[in-house]
């Protein structure tokens, strides 16, 4: 009974946009385990994408109100479902994907045995085809590579897309941690993990991050472009995080920089552009590209635009203004969708698991569940 119980979690999770496929040796049902209790897991299958009251959940579940409410609120702190509080000021509860969600919420807990069975599981989850047309992260380049005579869109801009948000806090980096803890760590800042608004609600009410002002964010985006880290934040105009990342360490980066072509996987604007005659071989981009798509050859600078993924790292810190950022041809300008909510439409979508419709009948669903609960 308790293994259908997880699987019948695994299958949810899966079902959601953001996927949890299965695998033969059956790692993501001892992930789910070392996570769950068989009670949070059964609960976690009874909510839905779309913020609920406890006592919607409670109906579904069926379970007393306030059962679900002392449930839900345990499994919100243990970063199992995510947590959102009303207009009224009362907590409601909604799935947490398995990423970006519920892995990235177990910063402070990570353990060998959990680390293990991510690092065995990542190659199935991160699904190259699925990436290529939604990913879930972008990349924008760091501040200094950036050019007045370079046309910028302003949710293209670090530094514009942070100026708006009135809530900000800095978690640490899960990657780099997890691959410290499994001593495979680099030298990289680990606090540079960048959340903002609901997001950063969540976060400081489980502790996972310290709340920090705007000019602390713009600091960690200069300390970011002075360590060589990729920006990547959420594919949507309207964020609500920034990933600071490297090739090392990064899940997602890490993944991509295997494939043969890195930059046919990113939703990226720019690419490198290099004049090898005035390069004077000093050799710093190459230590300071994450995709491997810079080298030198006869003391000369040589880019492979199939790996570069227009981050601007190299162009911040090139000494001879030989690497310069160039927009895209129109046709390969990424489409950025403008929020969170077309983002996961986009996603499930093409893993043919949820459409608008769906969402529309998600939606629906929930509020006359909420009818039928205050009777």
């Amino acid at each position: 009974m308790t293994e259908k119980i997880y699987q019948k979690l695994a299958r949810h999770l899966d079902n959601l946009p953001g996927g949890f496929p299965p695998t033969e040796s059956g790692v993501e049902l001892r992930i789910l385990k070392r996570l769950f209790t068989p009670e949070e897991a059964e609960t976690a299958t009874h909510l839905t994408l779309i913020p609920e009251d406890p006592r919607v959940v409670a109906r579904r579940a069926r379970i007393t109100r306030p059962e679900a409410e002392q449930r839900l609120e345990k499994m919100a702190k243990k970063g199992l479902v995510f947590r959102m509080v009303s207009k009224d000021g009362q907590p409601t509860y909604m799935a947490a994907q398995y990423v970006i969600g519920i892995w990235e919420y177990h910063v402070n807990d990570l353990d060998p045995e959990l680390i293990r069975d991510m690092n065995e599981y990542i190659p199935t989850l991160f699904n190259a085809d699925i990436w290529k047309k939604t990913p879930q992260l972008r990349t924008i380049p760091v501040g200094r590579s950036l050019t007045p005579r370079l046309e910028v869109m302003p949710y293209e801009m670090a530094e514009e897309l942070v100026r708006d948000q009135k809530k900000a806090l800095v978690a640490p980096c899960i990657c780099r941690r997890e691959c410290t803890m499994a001593g495979e760590g680099c030298d990289k800042p680990e606090e540079t993990c960048l959340v903002f608004g609901f997001g950063a609600d969540y976060y400081q009410h489980n502790g996972l991050g310290r709340l920090i002002e705007q000019q602390e964010v713009l600091d960690i985006l200069k300390k970011a472009d002075k360590a060589g880290l990729v920006l990547q934040p959420g594919n949507c105009k309207k964020i609500v995080n920034i990933c600071c990342c490297c090739g090392c360490c990064c899940g997602v980066l890490r993944n991509i920089r295997q494939q043969p072509h890195p930059a046919s996987l990113v939703s990226s604007p720019f690419v490198a552009a290099a004049e090898p005659e005035s390069c004077n071989g000093c050799g710093v981009c190459e230590k300071r590209c994450q995709m491997d798509a810079l080298r030198l050859e006869d003391e000369k600078v040589v880019l492979d635009v199939n790996r570069c993924i227009g981050c601007g790292l190299c162009v911040s810190t090139c000494p001879t203004k030989s690497l310069t950022l160039a927009r895209k041809p129109e046709p390969d300008q990424p489409k950025v969708p403008k929020n969170m909510i077309e983002a996961t439409i986009n996603l499930g979508r093409e893993r043919g698991k949820l459409g608008r419709m769906d969402l529309i009948g998600m939606q629906l669903k929930s509020k006359l569940d909420r009818l039928l609960a205050a009777r």
